[in-house]
């Protein structure tokens, strides 16, 4: 059965020395890495958990690019049969900001706009996403964010589903929405926003099967889920994310759904809009 990661990074080095990211770090065993790992690692790391495809996101935030968008398609063009571009841009400047994410759909191939609320300050609803939202239903593409509690040291107040990504709902019933990590602790609020709204999704980064919440798991078995696999990687790997699944107990419907038929729908893989 086919797997696609919906949340995932190559990281730079920019990225994992962050000091946001010292837990990863302790984690992962990255603070011994002195040169920017190879996107042959990430590869690697699909394999061992049975991945066939990712998408792999930039990173901007008030600082600047810890992974650019034009790094992100560097890392695609080593493997564009497996990877897939996720753009990321600068909430400050709106109007570059939808140029960019033009730019990054129309000339590099990406498939979706991912923004971290807690990295910005900003909730969902604030005014700075308006423009990308639109943008986004013109694109025809996915708005990826993250929802729950933060696991760096910020706020996590940004994360909460309501009111927050249920009023982006209200006012753009047309864009679709992936949020990922659960919502936990607000899962049934996350859940709740998925029911209501028509083109709200859930995905399962930075959760292992094993420590999905049974509210969770109750959506996926009971036929109107619309929840998606991802990892977040580096932070977790795909072996570990994957080791319970046979625990959920989904049918074969539910299971080809979960690791691969929404992600492939939704996204839109296997078609292109570069050119």
């Amino acid at each position: 059965m086919p797997v696609i990661d919906v949340w995932a990074q190559h990281p730079t080095l920019r990225f994992i020395q962050h000091e946001m990211f010292a837990s990863l770090r302790r984690w992962t065993g990255a603070e011994a890495l002195t040169e920017e790992p190879p996107v042959d690692l990430t590869l690697a790391a699909m394999d061992a958990g049975g991945v066939d495809s990712a998408l792999l996101s930039a990173w901007c935030g008030p600082e600047g690019a810890l992974i650019s968008n034009d790094e992100v398609a560097a890392f695609v063009a080593r493997a564009p049969e497996r990877l897939y571009g996720v753009a990321s841009v600068d909430l400050r400047r709106p109007v570059a900001a939808v140029r960019e994410l033009r730019r990054c759909v129309h000339e590099l191939g990406f498939k979706a706009l991912r923004v971290v609320p807690w990295l910005w300050g900003w909730p969902p609803n604030d005014r700075h996403y308006y423009p990308l939202y639109a943008e986004c239903v013109e694109l025809g593409i996915p708005f990826c964010t993250q929802v729950g509690h933060t696991g760096p040291l910020r706020t996590s107040e940004t994360g909460r589903p309501i009111p927050y990504l249920d009023d982006v709902a209200l006012d753009f019933p047309e864009l679709t929405v992936v949020a990922g990590h659960i919502g936990y602790p607000w899962t049934e609020e996350m859940i709740a926003v998925a029911r209501k709204h028509e083109n709200v999704y859930i995905d399962t980064s930075a959760y292992t099967c094993r420590r999905f919440p049974p509210e969770l798991v109750r959506y996926l078995r009971d036929g109107r889920h619309k929840v998606l696999f991802g990892t977040n990687y580096p932070m977790i790997t795909a072996d570990r994310a994957l080791a319970d699944l046979d625990g959920l107990e989904l049918d074969d419907v539910s299971r080809d759904l979960f690791l691969h038929g929404h992600a492939q729908r939704i996204f839109g893989l296997g078609k292109t809009h570069a050119g």
